[in-house]
């Protein structure tokens, strides 16, 4: 008998599968699939300050192997996700939720955060760092160390849920950017956001996405941010979460060899809206096949691979 539990920033999962934030909503929908309490938890949809309303249409684009997004993260705003999908959500998940976190300033982050710290629903803040700065020319926070750790610090000013930095992959260094959350107090770091990317219609010769590019997202990127969280996960203390194409129970198996305390599944969620399910489903045998009868010693077991 495998053990499939994993702990994340002190809180203990029954299983290492989340799916993404974008990807899963508030959990209504799937909810009418499959019981999601037997995922390990969710990240819900980005959440800011004040409603918005996306980018326009279209911003959803295919691509060989994945898919361009530029959604612009539409959604209510705290004050309606606190007042009307927290309670909504408490009816169909009994276990701590993920709160993921978009702001354009270090100010609306942190009040973001302010407003969720008193929800005891949620367990972790996921702090989305790919936004545009725009107080710094529209530059992502995450594509700086010293804008990234600003946003940690004021987030972690004003809150004592584990908070997690989730990392831009668009960035020459990753490890200097979660270094940077490290020092700040981040509890962890996610990764990876999407990869930039753009598509034309031959036709009219313009891009296929209305904003012109958007996020990469889906099994093509799943070598790249497989490397990153290798990279991150030998250069910090902290847990990492990983993602980034994931779309199989061994992809998971792997995303953890490469040091990822959980990991959080995307794309796939748009293409089989039962596919956390069946991961879970088939995660026991995935580690049986492989040896593994729990996760200690499995995370971040390429090191022993790199001292050889």
């Amino acid at each position: 008998m495998v053990n499939t539990g994993v702990t994340l920033c002190g809180i203990p999962l029954d299983n290492p599968i989340i799916p993404a934030s974008g990807t899963f909503g508030y959990g209504q929908e799937f909810a009418k699939l499959y019981d999601i309490n037997l995922l390990g938890t969710f990240s819900f949809k980005g959440t800011t300050l004040h409603p918005r309303y996306g980018n326009p249409t279209p911003r959803i684009a295919e691509s060989a192997s994945g898919m361009l997004n530029s959604v612009g993260l539409q959604n209510p705003g705290v004050d309606k996700v606190i007042s009307e999908e927290l309670p909504a959500l408490a009816k169909v998940f009994h276990k701590p939720v993920m709160a993921n976190v978009s702001g354009f300033s270090v100010e609306e982050y942190a009040e973001v955060c302010r407003r969720f710290d008193a929800c005891d629903q949620i367990g972790w803040l996921e702090v989305n760092i790919s936004c545009p700065n725009v107080h710094d020319g529209g530059m992502a926070f995450g594509t700086d160390p010293h804008a990234a750790a600003a946003v940690t610090r004021a987030v972690r000013a004003v809150t004592k849920k584990p908070i997690l930095l989730k990392l831009s992959p668009n960035v020459t260094d990753i490890t200097e950017i979660a270094r940077a959350c490290e020092a700040e107090g981040a509890d962890g770091v996610s990764l990876i956001n999407t990869l930039m990317g753009m598509r034309f219609d031959l036709r009219s010769r313009r891009p296929i996405l209305r904003n012109g590019t958007g996020g990469l997202s889906g099994p093509a990127v799943f070598p790249v941010a497989l490397r990153m969280v290798w990279q991150v996960a030998n250069a910090v203390s902290i847990p990492v979460v990983g993602m980034g194409g994931v779309s199989s129970a061994d992809d998971v198996l792997e995303m953890m060899l490469a040091g990822a305390s959980a990991v959080e599944i995307g794309a796939s969620n748009l293409v089989n809206p039962y596919i956390c399910r069946d991961i879970v489903a088939a995660l026991p045998a995935a580690m049986e096949r492989y040896g593994i009868s729990s996760f200690e010693s499995w995370i971040g077991g390429t090191k022993a691979w790199q001292e050889t």
